[in-house]
């Protein structure tokens, strides 16, 4: 029988050293027994609504998270996004329409979306996450339906992290946010 510190040192392979069992159910499961599971929580702009709405929402998530009485880590992460379905429709529609002036709008669309497919910007969506740990699954629920309840109470709407919500959480602590990209090498 190999020896852990072994398998680990001559490993290639991230999953080789890191405590994870498996992800399923949108939850990560740890050799040690515990789950990390959490909530997606959908961003909101505040900032279009009025003064007085804006402070509500403010004071109503303060108290929202001083009802949180256990360790939970708050998260960002950004995913990458595939523009170019919407490329497509403005495409589309630019060749549909016969109007001088709104073919020269859609162009301006068209343009500003390559822009943004370029070198200098990374079209990205930015993801919120409330995440936990807990080893007992009856818990674990508890405290997931208290969070997506509290969130709704503060006006925000959320669900349990997915499995594949929880890999771009990993990825993204794995390589500093830094964006993989592998293309054909050439001699």
């Amino acid at each position: 029988m190999k020896d852990s510190t072994q398998t680990i040192k001559g490993s290639k392979y991230t999953d080789s050293w890191l405590p994870i069992r498996q992800i399923v159910n949108g939850m990560i499961q740890l050799e040690s027994g515990y789950y990390v599971t959490g909530v997606k929580v959908y961003p909101k702009n505040i900032f279009i609504m009025d003064q007085a709405s804006q402070n509500n929402m403010v004071y109503n998530l303060r108290n929202f998270y001083n009802t949180i009485d256990y360790e939970f880590w708050l998260i960002i992460a950004d995913r990458p996004v595939d523009i170019n379905l919407y490329l497509a429709g403005l495409q589309k529609l630019y060749n549909d329409t016969t109007n001088n002036d709104v073919r020269k709008i859609i162009l301006q669309d068209i343009n500003k979306a390559n822009r943004f497919m370029g070198l200098e910007y990374n079209v990205v969506d930015t993801e919120y996450y409330i995440i936990f740990q807990e080893k007992k699954l009856e818990i674990l629920q508890k405290k997931l339906h208290n969070l997506i309840s509290g969130l709704a109470n503060c006006g925000l709407q959320s669900s349990q992290t997915s499995n594949n919500d929880l890999r771009i959480i990993l990825d993204n602590l794995l390589n500093g946010g830094e964006a993989i990209n592998f293309g054909t090498v050439m001699s």
